[in-house]
């Protein structure tokens, strides 16, 4: 047989036992369900958790409560009513569920009955709850709200004055000292407290009372507060320093059930202390604390305080990165930890009397996960570049893992999500940049590709190996995609994360321009053809080459969101002073580094077409910079283009706003790198909604 029609024939045969994947699209970001948990029952027999669906044209979200048998038998909806649900998490037996859910306006909660198939609202508080914890006899509700100070426990109160705020006269803020606004919102005189709930007598307590926010906000989320197991002591995390946009020294505080107040268990460290978590046996506390006051990316280390003895120990100083979330054992005596590790966050676990560290999983991106009863197993949560996140069953035993869901694996089978290489470029100061690389649907090592390099914010953070669409939607239009963890990022060290304080513009800029060039002389990258793009830190490193390269460096566009322009001016509208004042060593008035390192100071030298995103909520990096930034542009007649999110922040909405983010990104790319072209039109996505 003529060799060509054997091929031929092979090829045939190929496509049709292996359908060839299409490329990732817009649309194909909000066909991704969110699978989150896992919340393990007490017997370790069954696994609550939630299925969120997003719909990208009428740019809406529903979450709802499953359930499934821990081999991942039996997955079921329960049927809770209309509406989202949120947060499910068991009673003392495995016969009843709580769950969170809109009612009235305000979040609520809720129980469900296994047997019965029953819902119960259990909760119908003016402010709503926020973070629900409940008794192990499931008598006693802990919960957050924002109230007043002055009203407390006191619904009525918190309602009159919360309606003359917003339906008086005069609409305005006051106010008599700084963070008087945080992320999107102004405070309005309110304050975050725990409270205790009766669900019996329906008996409310202010456990925390005074103008002071416990717990205290955690952008990485945790509840912030606790009960014993005993049901008789309640932790909760509050930052009592009067200067509180200076200060990172949040304090662990204990006091006995039903008892407002309470004593500070943490108050010799005077720098961060939260997260807290009792041991089973209740004898120890464990929580995860920073040593350098001021300094909000020092390392989190995790401590244990003797309830017995009160005395603390650090017990991970060994581990040279960040612990995450911290889960005990039911023995009492093991901890396990997520840590950031090179692009990864693994599990480990740690024997408190030794302080002996163990890697247990693989190189994974590890989200929520829990310890069975019987301490043999783990179920987690993680996800990978190219794998979206869904349960899996952990064995200890035998190191074997077994998926329990499988709600994205349709959308896998049809559509190519891209995996990620892990490269090893030099940098500055002798160090290896790690850069997870993102190569575009269809690959031909034989052809040329635009390269788009993406700089990550924080900026103390990493790029990790995660499904999340910027690695998949810009692959999909043929792009390499390349996410480096530069100075400043963390998994590679204390030392490597701290370097980038007051140095912003020093070792992560040339990191950057290393990263860039080396791979802008690979065979199949075509130099001439290489963008940036960057969200807050990484918005204003975007800048900053815009500063540094000139009017012909190797960059042929940017986009910058939310990013950092002037940096003098940025200082007098942020509201988390401590961090400037640490990373640029002080206020404008008495530190050089404001001016070293700001791009407005380097106007003159400008040429680059650039794509700037912000929001008007953005209390982070204020919306100004980006207005600032867009006027030097114009005015010296440099290609840009302005896009302003009334109603959102820091973040962008994920549903009403990512998609034009996207759009725009593509418009912008094909525009000067010749990447594919973008899906919609961004003009017209902003003038009709129903894109």
């Amino acid at each position: 047989m003529n060799k060509k029609l054997v091929l031929f024939v092979i090829f045939l045969v190929t496509v049709s036992l292996f359908p060839q994947k299409r490329a990732y699209t817009l649309e194909d970001h909000y066909r991704v369900k969110g699978v989150s948990g896992p919340s393990l029952s007490p017997s370790g027999g069954q696994i609550a958790f939630t299925v969120t669906n997003l719909t990208l044209k009428t740019g809406k979200a529903n979450t709802a409560v499953w359930l499934m048998n821990s081999d991942g038998s039996g997955q079921q909806e329960l049927d809770l009513g209309e509406g989202s649900e949120s947060s499910p998490f068991w009673g003392s037996d495995d016969n009843l569920l709580y769950y969170t859910k809109t009612a009235g306006g305000a979040t609520q909660l809720f129980s469900y009955d296994l047997k019965a198939k029953k819902t119960e609202q259990l909760t119908d508080i003016y402010t709503g709850i926020s973070s629900p914890v409940l008794s192990s006899d499931g008598k006693t509700l802990l919960f957050s709200a924002e109230v007043y100070p002055d009203c407390g426990a006191d619904m009525d109160c918190n309602k009159k004055f919360t309606d003359a705020s917003e339906n008086g006269p005069i609409q305005a803020n006051m106010a008599d000292e700084l963070l008087f606004r945080h992320w999107t919102a102004y405070t309005g005189g309110k304050y975050s407290h725990v409270f205790q709930y009766s669900l019996s007598d329906k008996k409310l307590i202010d456990l925390t009372p005074g103008e002071w926010q416990s717990p205290v906000f955690s952008a990485g989320g945790g509840t912030g507060f606790l009960l014993s197991p005993d049901n008789k002591t309640v932790v909760f995390v509050s930052n009592r320093e009067k200067d509180q946009a200076a200060t990172t020294n949040a304090d662990i505080w204990m006091t006995a059930i039903g008892t407002p107040g309470g004593e500070n268990i943490t108050a010799s460290n005077k720098a961060w202390d939260g997260t807290p978590a009792f041991s089973p046996d209740g004898k120890y506390l464990a929580y995860r604390t920073q040593l350098v006051p001021g300094f909000e990316a020092d390392k989190f280390r995790i401590a244990i305080y003797d309830v017995s003895t009160k005395t603390h120990k650090i017990i991970s100083e060994s581990f040279d990165n960040w612990v995450n979330d911290i889960v005990w054992a039911p023995d009492s005596k093991t901890i396990y930890f997520t840590g950031d590790v090179k692009g990864y966050s693994p599990i480990y676990k740690i024997n408190i009397n030794s302080n002996v560290i163990e890697k247990v999983t693989g190189d994974l991106s590890v989200g929520a996960f829990s310890v069975s009863p019987d301490g043999k197993k783990l179920f987690l949560n993680y996800r990978l570049n190219h794998k979206p996140g869904e349960i899996y069953v952990f064995d200890l035993a035998s190191k074997k893992e077994t998926q329990l869901t499988s709600f994205n694996d349709a959308l896998l089978d049809e559509v190519d999500f891209r995996p990620m290489e892990h490269l090893w470029i030099d940098g500055a100061a002798g160090k290896k940049v790690h850069v997870l690389l993102v190569k575009p649907h269809g690959f031909d090592p034989t052809k040329k590709y635009p390269l788009v390099v993406n700089v990550h914010g924080g900026p103390q953070s990493q790029w990790q190996d995660a499904y999340r669409a910027d690695g998949q939607m810009y692959g999909g239009y043929g792009y390499v995609v390349a996410f480096p963890n530069p100075h400043g990022s963390t998994g590679y060290g204390q030392d490597y994360t701290s370097a980038i304080s007051k140095d912003w513009g020093g070792k992560v800029y040339e990191d950057v321009m290393k990263v860039t060039e080396h791979l802008a002389n690979l065979p199949y990258i075509d130099k001439k053809r290489v963008g940036a793009m960057g969200w807050s830190y990484g918005g204003y490193m975007m800048n900053w080459l815009q500063a540094k390269q000139g009017k012909s460096g190797i960059f042929k566009c940017f986009v910058s969101m939310m990013g950092l322009y002037n940096i003098e001016s940025f200082y007098g509208t942020t509201e988390e002073l401590w961090f400037p004042e640490w990373d640029l060593g002080g206020q404008p008035w008495n530190s050089d580094l404001y001016k070293k390192f700001s791009p407005s100071e380097y106007v003159k030298d400008f040429g680059t077409p650039t794509l700037v995103i912000t929001g008007e909520k953005d209390y982070r990096v204020s919306y100004t910079q980006s207005l600032e930034y867009f006027t030097a542009l114009q005015k010296l007649g440099i290609d840009s283009r302005l896009i302003v999110y009334k109603n959102d922040g820091h973040w962008p909405s994920n549903l009403r706003s990512m998609p034009l983010y996207y759009n725009s990104h593509l418009e912008w790319f094909h525009k000067y790198l010749g990447g594919q072209p973008a899906p919609y039109d961004s003009k017209l996505m902003i003038r009709n909604s129903a894109y």
